[in-house]
């Protein structure tokens, strides 16, 4: 949803008014299924924040239409006792990025003027006036409490890399010219300009001049690519500070390291300074002096309400993106840090100050995520909420906590939180149309017995009136990450009641490698692609094959990125379980995925190594079971996706994989799209790899 709120919101053109129909059509309601269609008739709830006094929910919905392909992103108001709703921005131009502000001020950014600016009005939506007129626009911003400063995300030219810029006089030349790795990020190439933060003075309405607090000749990002999520940077409640992550590294140190930091940035002295190396000399474990280093990802710094302590989130091992997120607290006045989560065997996201001595946190447990409470004592962490749902953020205020929630069978909206009981009440519904129409599949729970003897959770999503009397095509689905959970999680890419609505039973497994299971359970894949987690996935659908209801016959197995890996690797291991395989900006061959892909330091971890390491054993065995030595075995037809602006696993792998098929004599087809990257945003791109993808299916398991 960030990626997509921050393409949402780059528009350089104010948006003309966007018709928005979500209506179904009398056909829609007559077949009661879920299609790609439906699916993008559907209202898709953003951030959301409380108002101090706990009785205003401040949020935004993102609608889109099929016909303009693309969407508008609208503020909405929720009355948390009388479920008034109420829309303070209409279709005429984007506003996203809305929070409350003194006095029940809302800020927020928009393109109505042009580019992204910030503006502000009153708590009704009206009187508003616009903030900032910077050239270019702004990416995110924040206001200070007392509303006499705020900050601005704005990107920086800070290299020449650019061939018209090397060379002056060649300005129609279309070169880039690199000394160093990082070349490109996710989907876009390194030409030399970086996010930095500005603070500018506010008199009112007026921004003063603002000063650049990265550094004029950073030549990084802060908040950290490619997310530049917003939620790294953060107001000292008192306004004279602020807190942020930064990866202050470029080149090859960048690229082989995860090593982020929190930095404080005092504005009356114009000073840094980084916490993390500071308080690797005073770090506490229950009350006793530890040396630790900081060397991994530390992120999302969060001030107490009183501003004497930072929590942040922190991964111990240096180049692991998939270590577990600890919670600590810095303590400003003594420098010291303190973990609170070290007996705690789950990542700790999304952190939320109650007062000055509680703290509570999404963790994800057991396929599920959920609010957890940890005091500042530590090591007593108390699971507060329970159920299979998936709480994607909170926010709480004069006692009150108002949380997102999703489900298998259900798009996000706002719920009501008690933080005693753990009772959840829904207070929004902004697609009772499409629920009252549709018809959801079952959502099972199941636990499969895998080869090493360990219980492993599959959910299996059957479909809407199912029978058990008849036989059904199945579908193994692999999951990407390698390491995100098989949770209750609606996504409108790789959406398993969608799946499910077509006819397909869905079996969904946490395979080792998963969060939700411990870290042991999440570490296992590192440096074993071909291993445990295959044969996990094996388990679950020989598992399901044996139900009286699943055509044993009709299996199809799908996935993207790591799930795309894991289709390319079955294809030549599957020993003819499979009659149909679908893959998605798969990795094919691992030896050029390293000299194709950027952040090196996931391939070093996840690999163990490079391919010319040939003393690394792990390495060498990862490098032995890529997927392209298996080619010679591969049976079953194949469908590949691949999107032209994918960096991290580049398109040129889905290519490889493609000639492949197809010298090898395979029915397979290549669906390439010109302007996506890892994934299908784009409403009309999303409704061919829905259709191709179920044409696919269809055509080889019906």
């Amino acid at each position: 949803m960030a990626t997509l709120l921050a393409a949402l919101s780059s528009c350089s053109e104010p948006a003309k008014p966007l018709q928005i129909d979500n209506a179904l059509t009398s056909e829609e309601i007559t077949q009661a299924r879920l299609t790609p269609e439906v699916m993008w008739k559907m209202r898709r709830v953003g951030s959301s924040s409380l108002s101090a006094d706990g009785s205003t929910v401040l949020y935004t919905v993102t609608d889109y239409s099929m016909e303009e392909n693309r969407g508008i992103t609208r503020i909405y108001t929720l009355n948390c006792e009388s479920g008034e709703c109420k829309a303070l921005t209409d279709t005429s131009s984007n506003n996203t990025a809305a929070r409350w502000g003194k006095d029940n001020s809302i800020w927020f950014l928009s393109n109505r003027s042009g580019a992204m600016q910030i503006w502000k009005m009153k708590a009704d939506g009206s009187d508003a006036v616009q903030i900032s007129d910077i050239e270019g626009g702004v990416e995110d911003f924040g206001v200070s409490a007392d509303q006499t400063a705020l900050y601005y995300i704005k990107g920086v030219h800070v290299k020449d890399i650019c061939s018209r810029d090397v060379h002056k006089d060649m300005p129609h030349s279309k070169a880039r010219i690199y000394d160093d790795l990082m070349v490109r990020h996710w989907d876009y190439w390194d030409e030399g300009t970086y996010r930095h933060i500005f603070v500018a003075p506010l008199d009112k309405n007026a921004l003063g001049v603002a000063r650049d607090i990265t550094g004029e000749d950073a030549a990084w990002d802060t908040p950290l690519a490619p997310y530049f999520d917003g939620s790294e940077i953060a107001w000292h409640p008192y306004s004279k500070q602020i807190a942020y992550t930064c990866k202050p590294l470029t080149g090859r140190e960048y690229a082989v390291s995860t090593d982020s930091d929190i930095f404080i940035h005092n504005i009356e002295s114009n000073s840094t300074i980084n916490i993390c190396k500071e308080a690797s000399e005073r770090m506490k474990f229950n009350g006793k002096a530890v040396k630790q280093e900081f060397v991994g990802y530390d992120k999302y710094p969060v001030w107490s309400d009183d501003g004497s302590k930072i929590a942040f989130r922190s991964q111990r091992r240096a180049g692991n993106e998939a270590d577990k997120e600890r919670l600590f607290i810095y303590d400003v006045k003594s420098g010291e840090t303190k973990e609170l989560t070290a007996n705690f065997d789950y990542h700790a996201n999304n952190v939320v100050w109650a007062d000055e001595n509680t703290l509570y946190f999404i963790a994800p447990i057991e396929a599920t995520h959920q609010i957890c409470r940890v005091t500042t004592a530590g090591n007593d962490v108390k699971v507060i909420t329970s159920g299979d749902h998936d709480i994607t953020s909170f926010t709480i205020a004069n006692g009150r906590c108002v949380a997102t929630m999703q489900t298998i069978s259900m798009a996000t909206e706002l719920f009501d939180v008690n933080l005693q009981s753990g009772e959840m009440k829904q207070i929004s519904n902004v697609n009772s149309h499409i629920y009252d129409n549709i018809k959801m599949g079952e959502v099972t729970k199941r636990w499969v017995k895998t080869t090493d003897g360990k219980q492993m959770l599959v959910w299996v999503i059957l479909p809407p009136d199912f029978d058990p009397a008849k036989k059904y095509p199945t579908l193994l689905y692999c999951q990407g990450g390698p390491q995100s959970v098989v949770s209750q999680f609606w996504s409108y890419r790789w959406n398993f009641q969608l799946m499910a609505a077509q006819g397909y039973v869905v079996v969904a497994p946490n395979r080792r490698g998963l969060p939700s299971f411990g870290q042991e359970w999440l570490d296992q894949i590192s440096g074993d692609y071909s291993g445990q987690n295959i044969r996990d996935y094996l388990s679950a659908i020989d598992d399901v094959a044996r139900e009286p209801w699943c055509d044993k016959d009709r299996l199809g197995c799908v996935g993207a990125s790591y799930g795309g890996y894991s289709v390319f690797y079955l294809a030549g291991h599957h020993q003819k379980r499979f009659k149909a395989f679908i893959a998605h900006c798969g990795i094919f061959n691992f030896d050029s995925m390293y000299g194709e892909t950027e952040e090196l330091f996931f391939v070093n971890n996840d690999y163990g190594g490079s391919y010319w390491d040939k003393g690394n054993k792990t390495a060498m065995r990862s490098y032995a079971n890529s997927p392209h030595k298996s080619v010679d075995k591969w049976d079953t037809p194949i469908l590949i996706f691949t999107g032209e602006y994918d960096f991290r696993i580049p398109y040129t792998q889905s290519l490889q994989a493609f000639t492949a098929a197809k010298m090898r004599g395979i029915p397979s087809r290549l669906v390439e799209f010109e302007n996506e990257a890892h994934q299908v945003f784009k409403p009309q791109n999303s409704l061919v790899w829905n259709r191709e993808f179920f044409g696919w299916l269809d055509k080889y398991l019906k």
